[in-house]
């Protein structure tokens, strides 16, 4: 609670940091039931709108697409999205003669061709007796539709919005279970080295040392390379990579802390040596640990962006804003540079927000301060 109290008496720049983060969180928790694009990934590609401008639109014909019959949960939907069911020819105009619907084509903004499409291909059985009125009026209802990119397309067609807002849940994901693994690892040994000291320590100090010798991206692709890429395998990659800053720091201030007299009368009454570092030493330990949190939450964001955009992180069509700036760099030296430059901005942003959040509560713990 009194962590909350002096975040609310922060700084207006700590107050934003802060709400950048909740909006991104709720984001990525609400992004199915939010995003334009509601197909699983976001990955609703249309070659002939791909790399558009934010706001460009364009109205389409709709081909239903054969079923798998396959029976998707509430839950299923609502966190991965639906699966495609329909095919989408972008088109200039429409016009109708008694048995096609005749579609100028779209292919760019100087090219165009005609299709012919027979009304008993996209008509359901029950409407084949309406007349030739009531089957254009039910094929421009049923058929067509209005698509707006309010962010752009990239050079698939797909949605920038919609991926923006699905890559923060990879972002989200990766700081949480990252940090998670690193504060694990990184209090375990750093509380073992600085409280038993001796050939433990000495041990713990040789690992941490031969890993700080590792530059964290090196280390990150080995690592990633031997159990091989995906998901859940970039969790494992950079949380076992960026423990060792926390476990030097977390021992030693666990050494100067067993100095301290409350210490001295724990062990004189003959609590043993696990009750002491759990009840004394790692709520001592707080003030580090929630500002090692925030850095490494920011740190394994880049991480995470850095490894997908080189290939070998998020793979697709799973949407990744590392990833994203891959797909989109090559338009940074034409007139369409801000759909590369949206999905860093992005990066820019959060990794900013937990930075600055880490900088608060440091100020905010700092009992010298205090």
């Amino acid at each position: 609670m009194k962590i909350i109290k002096q975040l609310y008496k922060a700084s207006i720049l700590s107050k934003l940091s802060l709400l950048v983060i909740a909006c991104t969180l709720l984001l990525a928790v609400f992004a199915e039931a939010i995003i334009p694009d509601k197909s699983i990934d976001a990955n609703k590609m249309i070659l002939e709108l791909g790399a558009k401008s934010p706001g460009f639109k364009k109205t389409v014909f709709k081909i239903a697409i054969q079923k798998n019959n396959t029976n998707r949960s509430v839950w299923s939907t609502f966190w991965y999205g639906e699966e495609a069911k329909w095919t989408y020819i972008p088109y200039n105009s429409i016009s109708f003669s008694k048995n096609d619907v005749m579609l100028k084509h779209y292919i760019d903004e100087a090219l165009e061709d005609t299709l012919k499409i027979n009304y008993q291909t996209i008509l359901p059985t029950s409407k084949q007796s309406l007349n030739v009125a009531e089957k254009q009026a039910y094929i421009l209802n049923k058929h067509t539709e209005t698509i707006h990119y309010l962010l752009g397309s990239d050079k698939y067609g797909r949605d920038i919005l919609s991926r923006l807002v699905l890559g923060s849940r990879v972002s989200l994901a990766v700081g949480i279970i990252s940090v998670v693994l690193t504060l694990l690892l990184g209090i375990s040994l750093g509380m073992l080295a600085g409280y038993f000291g001796g050939i433990t320590d000495k041990v713990i100090q040789f690992i941490i040392s031969m890993i700080w010798a590792i530059p964290t991206l090196l280390l990150v692709f080995a690592i990633t390379l031997s159990i091989g890429k995906g998901f859940w395998q970039l969790f494992i990659a950079i949380g076992c990579s960026m423990w060792v800053s926390t476990a030097r720091l977390i021992r030693g201030h666990v050494m100067s802390l067993k100095q301290n007299d409350y210490i001295t009368a724990a062990r004189a009454l003959g609590l043993s040596n696990w009750r002491i570092m759990y009840h004394h030493l790692l709520p001592n330990c707080s003030s580090i640990i929630l500002v090692m949190a925030a850095s490494n939450f920011a740190s394994a964001i880049l991480v995470e962006a850095g490894l997908s955009f080189l290939g070998i992180g998020i793979q697709a069509p799973q949407s990744s804003w590392g990833l994203m700036i891959k797909e989109q760099y090559n338009l940074i030296i034409t007139d369409k540079a801000i759909l590369a430059l949206l999905p860093g901005f992005a990066i820019m942003l959060l990794v900013y927000a937990f930075h600055i959040l880490g900088n608060t509560l440091r100020d905010i713990l700092d009992v010298k301060q205090n």
